[in-house]
């Protein structure tokens, strides 16, 4: 019957071009901002391992002004910060672009950070509160505004994610609002650590300048990594088939814990300063 109609007509059959199909549906791809940002991180991370293994080769103290630890810890611990506010902020109720902007900033500022004390550490002089030549001043000081930078950015999310609440799994919202509240805790331990040492220094006393920020240090890396694992905590429960309820007290109980381990960190740091 099919060839009768196109004897009849002089028409050939619509056969489906591969234009016809119906196409797949695609993964929406992360914005530019977010890959930046978590390529710079992975960056950071990787020269945090590199000079791990120069501490392993070169040797020398770990403890100290100078050492290879700052350059480790410092890009380690950036790295993974980094990468973990790009993953949290994307729950957040923020408009795209002004998030794009605080990302990309955010991300420049954590690069100056570790180049600056992985510039000094290759030098084998101290990165912070170090103002013995104009050089080490300048590199001291954009530290200093480069901190203040990152205190500014990262209060602004906190400030946004207790705003509006924050959208994902259930008990995302209690995980980021608790991370980023932890967090400016960190934010302030180091904002107190570098006035302490500037004032120290100015005033005459470098060496103790160095050593004042030590009974700070454990409050501040406790309260620093709360923003990733907690919301990690409230993501992986999100795969579980475990109800709701169950899902927000293991988060609240984990916050608990995590605020509990915070204030031992604050004690000791009272008790030591």
């Amino acid at each position: 019957m099919e060839n009768e109609r196109t004897a009849t007509t002089g028409r050939t059959p619509h056969t489906p071009a591969a234009t016809d199909r119906p196409t797949e549906p695609t993964a929406p791809r992360r914005p530019t901002a977010s890959r930046l940002c978590h390529a710079t991180g992975l960056v950071l991370i990787l020269s945090g391992l590199v000079h791990l293994l120069v501490f392993a080769v070169d040797g020398g103290p770990w403890d100290g002004p100078v050492s290879w630890r700052k350059p480790v810890t410092f890009g380690l611990s950036f790295g993974v910060t980094l990468i973990a506010v790009t993953w949290v902020t994307s729950y957040l109720r923020i408009e795209p672009r002004l998030r794009a902007l605080l990302l990309t900033v955010f991300a420049a500022d954590c690069v100056v950070e570790v180049g600056g004390i992985t510039l000094q550490a290759w030098r084998g002089v101290p990165s912070h509160l170090d103002m013995e030549t104009p050089f080490d001043t300048v590199v001291s000081m954009t530290l200093a505004v480069g901190g203040g930078v990152l205190v500014a950015l990262l209060t602004v999310l906190a400030v946004v994610s207790f705003g509006n609440r924050p959208t994902g799994p259930e008990a995302m919202a209690l995980a980021v609002r608790s991370g980023f509240a932890i967090l400016l805790v960190a934010l302030t331990s180091g904002a107190a650590m570098i006035a302490r040492g500037v004032v120290l220094t100015r005033t005459g006393h470098q060496e103790a300048a160095y050593h004042s920020t030590a009974a700070l240090k454990p409050l501040h890396g406790v309260s620093l990594h709360a923003v990733l694992v907690l919301p990690v905590l409230a993501w992986l429960l999100s795969r579980t088939s475990w109800t709701e309820t169950v899902r927000r007290r293991i988060v609240a109980a984990a916050v608990g814990c995590y605020v509990a381990a915070v204030v031992g960190a604050g004690v000791w740091a009272v008790l030591t300063y």
